[in-house]
This record gives C-alpha cells, sequence and structure tokens, in this order.
C-alpha cells in the first residue's frame, strides 16, 4: 500500500498493543494440511491487500455485498489497526501468503456484550474447512474478552456461509430481511459445540496422519547406495517394499542410486512430491528444508538425529524445524525418528530404517525411539504379528500418538492399538481421545516412566489414570505383545471364568494359580471328562472320566490310578516348593505343600471342584478337540487356556487342527494356549488370510501359562470397562458457579495467586454445597467459651497451625469438651504449647473413618483428584487411588472403592459400613467446582470422617491462582 493510512476513528489505536501471543497456533484443515492462524497486525496491509485483490469477483461479492475491487485506505487501516479487545482481527496464513481473514467488531446496544462477525478465505482454499477454523477460533478470542454473542449479517444466496454457522455446532437465531439473513447465537461452549469441535478436530488429524502414510510419491534426501548409511537403508526397504508410487533419491553427486534416477535437489524434481524423508546431518537440514517448501512437500519424515536430545541448542534448531515446516502446510514425523511404514498392498510403504517389517496384519503402533522401534518390529515379525501401519516419531516434535490414536480410530484395517510411551505431549487430550477410541478399539500401552510433559510422574498416577481411559496398561514389550496377540485373533471374553485344559499337571496348575492371582475365577466345566493321572479321583477308580465296576476294575486299572495319584503328589509337591510352600485358595483344590498325596479314598474327599481339564500326557488330538468344544460350550465357562506339552517330540500339526476346529466349531470366547512353549501365532494355530498373513480366528501361544493368563486377566479387564455403559457428568443440585467465581475473582484481584484462609475456603466451599463442620476463631479464653456455648457442647479445641494440624500424636488438638471449665482449660493449654493465640473451637462431628480427598493441578494431566483412608501408616503405603477430572458418576463411586484399604468403609466384622454414597458425592461436588473454576489450584479435605450416614469434612484447604494454559480446551490447535 503506498497510500498514508490514517486513523478512521478514536476507538481505533495509532499504536496497537501486542496481540496475545496464545492466539497464536498452527492448526489442522480438513484435508489434513496445517494453516498458521494469528491475529492480525498492522504490518499485514500489503498482504492483505494483496489477498483482496486475489479474490473472484463472486467471493468479493459475497463478503462486501457489492464490488468491492480494492480496500481503502480508510478501511485497511480500520482492518489492521485493532484493539484485541472490541475489535479483533485473525488471518490464516500459508507460508507469507493471507489466505483468510476473520473480524469481529463490538456492538453499540443495550445489553450483554455482542459483536458483529464476519470472515472470508481465498477461492483456492475454500472447501477446506478454515471458515470453521476462523470461527472457532475468533470466538475463543471474543470469549475472553467477555463477549458472549455474535451477529452477522448474510447475504440470503450465500448458502456456504450460512452452512459454516450451521454447521459449527451454535444454536442460530435466523431471520430475513429482504436479500439479507440475520443470523445471532451466543458463543458459549456448549456440549452440542464441543462435540463439532472434537469430530472436526478428529477428521482433520485423522487425514494428516492418513496423507503421511499413503503418499503418492516419496523422496529420499540424503539417498545413497551404501545400505549401511541411514539415506541407503531406508532407500533399499522403500525399494524392496513395493511401494506403488515413485520413489526419488536425492543425491547433489550421483545421477543415479541404486538404478534409480537422482535429482541434485528436491525442487529438480519434476513430479509432485508429497512426502520426504531426510537422511541428511543436522547441518544441512536448513537447506534441505527450504528446498522443500519451495516445492510444496506435505510431510517430512526427519530421520536425522542431533536435535532436542542434545540439548538447549538441539531443542532450540526443533523448535525452529517444526515451526518453518509447519508454516508452510508441512507435518513432521521425527527428528531422531525411525520412520514410518504402511502394509497395505495398495500403499506397500516402507520408509524405515528396520531390516525386518512384519506382515500385513490389523495391528497399529505407535513409538518414539528409533532402536527400540526396530526390536519392536523384529519381536511382531518372530512372533508371526502382522502390522497394519507403524510409526516411530523419535523426538515426537510435531506428529505424537495423540494423532495416531484419531487416525486409527477410524482406520478400517487397524483392529488394535499398541503405543509404546516414553513421554507425553499433550496429555490432557491423550486422555480423552482414549476414553473414546478405546470404545470400540483396545489400546494396549506400555510406558518408560518418563510421562509427564518435564517431569516425572508417579507410576500409580498413571496406572488409575490409564484405567479411568480403558487403556491396557501393561510392564514391557513381552507383555504388550502378550496382549496383543489376544486381542488381534480372539474375541473379547464375556467375563472372569476360565477353564484350563491340559496334558501337563505341573502347567496346568500353574495357569491356576496364575489365573486367579489375576483375579479371574476358575471353572472346571461340570461336562469335562479328564484322562490322565490328574484326573478327578473316585472310590472306583477312573477310566476317561467315567467311574468302573469294583468287581471289573483290573490290576493293570489300579495300578495305573495309583501310579497317576502319587504322579500327581510329586507334581504338586513341586509346585508348593516352588512357591514357597504356600497352597492354593480356597476352591477346593489340594494343598500343595506336601510332597505326596494320601490312598485314592482321601483324594475322593478332596475332589477338585475348580480345577483344571487334566487329558494326561498321551493325550490325542481328538482328546483335546472334545475337551476344549465341551469346555467353550459350557454356560460356566467364559475362556479357555489350552496346554499343549506332549512329553516326548511328536508331530503338532494334528492338536493345532483340533484346536482350531474346536474354536471354529464354538466361536465367540477367546481360546490361548501354551502350545510347546511357543510365542505368538505358531504357524500349526494360524487361520490364513488369502494374502496368507495370520487372521481372526488363529489362536494366540504363550511359552509359560502364567502368561497367557496374565494377558487373559487384562484383556477381561478391559472387556469389562467397555461393556459398562458411558457414565454422565452428573451436577450435584445446589451450586452456585456465579457467585463462587465472583469470590475468587475478587481475591484475585486483590493478591493473585495464593492459599485461601479458612473462612474463605469455607465460604469458596459452601458455594459447590460442600460444608467444613461449623467452626469459631478465638483468641482468648472467654471468646473460645462464647464459641462453645454458640455452637453446642461438645466441642473441640484446635491449633491452627499447619505444624499441629498435621501431627499424628494429636498434640494441637483437644476433643469432646463438654463445659466451660474443659474449653478454658484446653485452651490456655494448646496456646502454650503452640505459642499463638489463635485456635479454632469446632463442633464435634460423627465419629467416622478418616478419609482423604485432595486435588492436585498435575502439570500433565491437569487436575487429579486423589483418595484414601487417613492415617499415618496409610500414607506410608501411599494406599491412594487417582481420577482425571471431571469425574462421571460412576467414577466417582468407582473412586471411593479404588484403594486398598477400602473394605474398611463398609460392613465388616466389628464395624457399620460408612455413607460411601455422601463420599461419591462430595467427589462429584469438587470435580464441578475444580471444572467450573479454571482458577482453582489445589484443594485439600483432610480429614473427612465417614460414618453411617455421612460425611463431614473437619478440614480444608484451597489454593488459587491465575489460570494455566489449557492443554485440551478453548479453540483447537496443534501442540
Amino acid at each position: 500500500m503506498t497510500e498514508p493510512l490514517l486513523p478512521d476513528t478514536s476507538d481505533t489505536p495509532a499504536n496497537p498493543p501486542a496481540p496475545p501471543q496464545h492466539w497464536y497456533g498452527d492448526v489442522l484443515a480438513a484435508d489434513g494440511g496445517v494453516v498458521r492462524v494469528r491475529p492480525i497486525v498492522p504490518a499485514d496491509a500489503d498482504a492483505l491487500a494483496a489477498f483482496h485483490t486475489r479474490l473472484s469477483d463472486r467471493t468479493r461479492y459475497l463478503r462486501y455485498f457489492g464490488p468491492y475491487p480494492q480496500i481503502s485506505p480508510k478501511d485497511m487501516y480500520r482492518t489492521t489497526h485493532v484493539d484485541y479487545r472490541d475489535r479483533v482481527g485473525l488471518v490464516a496464513v500459508l507460508g507469507t501468503a493471507i489466505i483468510g481473514v476473520a473480524r469481529y467488531e463490538l456492538l453499540a446496544r443495550q445489553g450483554p456484550r455482542a459483536a458483529e462477525v464476519a470472515f472470508v478465505v481465498a477461492d483456492e482454499h475454500q472447501g477446506r474447512g478454515l471458515g470453521s477454523v476462523l470461527l472457532e477460533h475468533l470466538a475463543g478470542a471474543a470469549a475472553e474478552n467477555e463477549v458472549v454473542a455474535f451477529v452477522a449479517e448474510v447475504l440470503a444466496e450465500n448458502e456456504a456461509m450460512i452452512t459454516v454457522f450451521r454447521e459449527a455446532g451454535y444454536q442460530l437465531q435466523r431471520s430475513r430481511d429482504g436479500s439479507e439473513v440475520h443470523l445471532e447465537f451466543a458463543i458459549d461452549p456448549t456440549e452440542a459445540l464441543r462435540t463439532v469441535r472434537d469430530s472436526r478436530e478428529a477428521a482433520s488429524e485423522a487425514r494428516s496422519v492418513g496423507n503421511l502414510l499413503a503418499p503418492r510419491s516419496v523422496a529420499v534426501i540424503g539417498a545413497s547406495p551404501e545400505q549401511t548409511r541411514v539415506g541407503g537403508a531406508v532407500l533399499a526397504n522403500l525399494l524392496a517394499g513395493g511401494f506403488s508410487g515413485p520413489v526419488f533419491p536425492v543425491n547433489l553427486h550421483r545421477r543415479s542410486v541404486r538404478g534409480v534416477r537422482a535429482y541434485a535437489t528436491v525442487s529438480e524434481i519434476p513430479d509432485e512430491v508429497d512426502l520426504a524423508v531426510v537422511a541428511v546431518p543436522p547441518a544441512a537440514i536448513g537447506a534441505v528444508l527450504d528446498d522443500c517448501m519451495a516445492k510444496g512437500v506435505k510431510g517430512l519424515i526427519v530421520l536425522t538425529a542431533g536435535f532436542g536430545e542434545t540439548g538447549a541448542a538441539g531443542l532450540a534448531a526443533e523448535h525452529d524445524l517444526v515451526a518453518a515446516a509447519r508454516g508452510h502446510g508441512m507435518r513432521v514425523v521425527g527428528p531422531s525418528a525411525l520412520g514410518i511404514a504402511n502394509t497395505d498392498p495398495a500403499v506397500g510403504l516402507n520408509a524405515t530404517l528396520a531390516p525386518v517389517l512384519p506382515q500385513r496384519g490389523r495391528i497399529g503402533f505407535f513409538c518414539q525411539s528409533g532402536p527400540l522401534g526396530a526390536a519392536i518390529l523384529g519381536e511382531a515379525a518372530a512372533r508371526n504379528l502382522g502390522l497394519s501401519t507403524f510409526v516411530s516419531a523419535g523426538n515426537r516434535a510435531d506428529v505424537s500418538g495423540n494423532d495416531l490414536l484419531q487416525y486409527w480410530d477410524t482406520a478400517a484395517d487397524t483392529e488394535v492399538i499398541l503405543l509404546y510411551l516414553e513421554s507425553f505431549g499433550n496429555p490432557r487430550k491423550f486422555s480423552r481421545l482414549a476414553r473414546r477410541v478405546a470404545r470400540g478399539k483396545p489400546i494396549v500401552a506400555v510406558s518408560s516412566g518418563r510421562l509427564a510433559a518435564g517431569a516425572d510422574m508417579d507410576r500409580i498416577v498413571v496406572r488409575d489414570l490409564f484405567g479411568q481411559a480403558g487403556i491396557i496398561q501393561v510392564d514391557s514389550i513381552s507383555e504388550l505383545f502378550d496382549c496383543a496377540a489376544l486381542l488381534a485373533c480372539q474375541p473379547l471374553p464375556k467375563g472372569p471364568r476360565v477353564a484350563v485344559v491340559g496334558n501337563s499337571a505341573a502347567l496346568n496348575w500353574l495357569a491356576i494359580d496364575a489365573a486367579r492371582s489375576e483375579g479371574l475365577r476358575v471353572h472346571r466345566p461340570v461336562t469335562a471328562v479328564d484322562r490322565g493321572p490328574g484326573a478327578r479321583p473316585t472310590e472306583h477308580g477312573v477310566r476317561g472320566g467315567q467311574p468302573l465296576d469294583p468287581g471289573t476294575r483290573s490290576a493293570r486299572a489300579q495300578e495305573r490310578v495309583e501310579r497317576g495319584a502319587d504322579r500327581a503328589g510329586r507334581t504338586w509337591g513341586l509346585l508348593g516348593a516352588r512357591r514357597g510352600g504356600r497352597g492354593v485358595d480356597d476352591a477346593g483344590s489340594p494343598d500343595r505343600t506336601e510332597g505326596s498325596v494320601g490312598p485314592i479314598s482321601q483324594m475322593a474327599d478332596s475332589a477338585i471342584v475348580d480345577g483344571p481339564v487334566d487329558l494326561g500326557p498321551e493325550a490325542t488330538p481328538a482328546d483335546y478337540r472334545e475337551a476344549v468344544l465341551a469346555a467353550l460350550r459350557s454356560d460356566e465357562v467364559d475362556a479357555v487356556i489350552v496346554v499343549v506339552a506332549p512329553p516326548v517330540p511328536v508331530p503338532m500339526e494334528g492338536f493345532g487342527d483340533a484346536l482350531r476346529a474346536a474354536a471354529a466349531a464354538a466361536p465367540g470366547k477367546p481360546v490361548l494356549t501354551t502350545f510347546v512353549a511357543e510365542s505368538g501365532i505358531p504357524r500349526q494355530l494360524a487361520v490364513r488370510t488369502t494374502a496368507g498373513a495370520p487372521a481372526r480366528g488363529s489362536i494366540p501361544s504363550y511359552p509359560d501359562p502364567e502368561r497367557a493368563a496374565r494377558a487373559l486377566a487384562r484383556v477381561d479387564r478391559y472387556a469389562r470397562w467397555r461393556d459398562r455403559p458411558v457414565s454422565p457428568v452428573v451436577r450435584p443440585p445446589g451450586i452456585d458457579t456465579a457467585a463462587a467465581a465472583a469470590l475468587v475473582e475478587g481475591w484475585l484481584a486483590e493478591s493473585g495467586g495464593r492459599w485461601l484462609t479458612d473462612e474463605e475456603a469455607v465460604r469458596l466451599l459452601g458455594c459447590y454445597g460442600i460444608d467444613v463442620v461449623e467452626f469459631r476463631a478465638v483468641r482468648d479464653a472467654e471468646q473460645a467459651v462464647a464459641a462453645a456455648e454458640e455452637l453446642g457442647f461438645p466441642v473441640a479445641a484446635k491449633a491452627t497451625g499447619e505444624l499441629w494440624r498435621r501431627r499424628p500424636d494429636l498434640i494441637g488438638v483437644r476433643l469432646d469438651l463438654w463445659g466451660p471449665d474443659a474449653v478454658r482449660q484446653a485452651y490456655t493449654d494448646l496456646v502454650e504449647i503452640c505459642g499463638d493465640p489463635l485456635l479454632h473451637v469446632q463442633k464435634m462431628a460423627t465419629k467416622g473413618v478418616g478419609c482423604v480427598l485432595r486435588v492436585t493441578d498435575d502439570p500433565s494431566f491437569g487436575s487429579v483428584i486423589q483418595f484414601g483412608l487417613s492415617g499415618m501408616i496409610i500414607d506410608l503405603l501411599g494406599d491412594r487411588a487417582y481420577r482425571a477430572l471431571p469425574l462421571t458418576e460412576e467414577e466417582a463411586t468407582a473412586l471411593i472403592d479404588a484403594p486398598r484399604a477400602a473394605p474398611l468403609l463398609s460392613d465388616g466384622p466389628g464395624r457399620v459400613g460408612v455413607d460411601k454414597a455422601a463420599l461419591a458425592e462430595l467427589a462429584q461436588r469438587i470435580s464441578a467446582l475444580f471444572d467450573d473454576i479454571p482458577q482453582m489450584r489445589e484443594l485439600s479435605c483432610d480429614p473427612v470422617l465417614a460414618a453411617a450416614a455421612s460425611a463431614e469434612i473437619i478440614y480444608a484447604r484451597a489454593r488459587i491462582g491465575p489460570e494455566p494454559s489449557r492443554f485440551d480446551t478453548g479453540p483447537r490447535r496443534l501442540a
């Protein structure tokens, strides 16, 4: 612009304030491309003029209601000089070009603050959902500025604009005046609006990852003929993997690499490049990035190391790399990544450094570490488990596990999701996504312990929060694949009842012990037929599980039974020794602490009610088929663990055929095996696809039955979580959010963040129906007596310092004071002990069980509530349960039952159960407080006395502070 720009009106600042930094963000368009949204600034005048010039006449007409070929200096000045409160402008930028503009301006009318809104998107970028994105971010800015409603005037023929407003999730009030439509809507985020935003975010992130995993062309920058070099290895894998599109090696010094035409730079490649794999030294990354941006590459995989993992300078370079790539519409996998793979034959992408890639399957895998990723791929291949897609994100500077969850949620070729998590970028979002995705597809995660954003997290907290989100948490790669094999090949169990069928008494009992220790219930079908020496004996002897007539039992049969009984006794004795002499539980199976058993008549008295179906070492494939089929058809059984361990080498094909036939004849229940100690999917147990890969219906095998039982137990817990109806977040009655917000805003205006006084905490909690047992602050003995008489005897007198409140010997407390003299004496004693005349006189609460409810502001998951019983021993044991807020109705109830000491809250010998419903409601009220008042930083209710008909808070502390950066609220943007 060459014409001078002059102020339009007095409310147009000549020197606008600095724009809010948190309004800058990278967002995803509907097609998965990256666009930058930021506040408009005066320096945008030239770019804005160029943007306006590129608009078609039709677009300008629809936006401005008539011809408007050029922005006047007056309008330009007013557009670019805003105060970021009553007048706000945002631009969408790709590279250096503006591709969209959105504005609102406060209306001069009575009542709540409302603003007129308008936006326009460049013709070539229309249809990418940018109008919805700009509207969402503009509404977020308006809400911060206390604007409660938007008004828009739209030409009736501008259906595209009207559709944007309608599909954004707002409740529109619509009227028409001739050729114009008047729209008005509240911008307060409703549940419907959040649902629309989440849906739009999910679709764009899934599309973004899909673009990376299914490129039409790939360039390898730093390609080398030497397979021992990074660029050579990834090029060789791409070519060998049968990628369906063209592969372009990029090498400054070669005309061809591995027989493929090479180019000196990406910009010299004559075709479009969707994906660039970067394998050059860190010093060369800048030039490569410029080249890719100029070419219009859509995605980068940076295999190069030497960035964030090297220190502050490397981290800064990493941030610059991602910012530059996103600014030009690119997403980045890495740096220090192993690469990505897609086994779909229509794609055939192996852009990794891994020497071994598993066959086609229905498991998606995400990890960070490159070396670990290679080991994971090798392990999957060794177990005969197939993958659909694989991403090793390295430093996870851009693409993260959250993006992959969005992609796999709707990917038809993926049924199971595996994650190896070393850190979280946006854990609050991860929790939200996992809850939704796990309802349809199981998520199995192994965590390295480095899970907080910049800090270690207690593994117990992670365990509880994962469980709340429905994630199957495991502790090792082996356990990860143990669960994956079961989930990918077998149906989910409908309950915890498991039958054990096998030919080895020792291994059968190992399976039973492990199943019981994991919370499974062992059931022996009433139709089961034993054939082995561990068979259920009777006074008549055994033959195929059927009693023999005593008169016809041969000496040989008698010898076999006695020999079998002796062998079973020796087996149980060995197991007892291995387990440290521990017998099994009360299910009726023999105690295995002895090395032998008694006579047959004694064994009959202790017959195995819930033991294994023992087929004996001579069991044939037909025996297995009959026994497994009987177990699967039993209404008492939800899953079957099969032990196949012949005492001598024999052909195993027949056993595999028998197990597959039994499982196929009675589908719907999972079958797991210890099949001659193999791990994964043995070829004899595989049901093949047309391409030859193991498919659903294959039977997984585990090296020992204990691992099979652990995998089954974890999957069973997940199945029960998934079967539970989705519980709503219920707000208890009697909540005054406006009053609470006014209190907090007033306190923050006076002094900023701080701990509230005891009286302030009581006032704030009272707004949410959370009552602290009534007390009075006193400063002399006579005030103490007056307070006691006002409250009513008996009362308690307490020192107010934190040192005295937390002492386990209660030296700072005097309880059950029944008269004035007792109160005076208590006051005198406590002042002498603590040296502070300020004491509390409190009404005595109903005797009960001491509990603790706390909320802390976790840097990763946001507000996390914890519950446990109070007491020094409980504190030392760390017996606390944790949940992320907000709590659903079911989660509040589960929180109270979660600690190991929770049975002390229920009826038992010598005790009456407490009102757990009152504790759950208290947790819900606390959840609502933290959900409504973002300035809440911390709350401690300790102790809470839970009695048979009440739950009373004795003492509460609360801390408030400025609202932190919210990872997962407000307008959606890339982290």
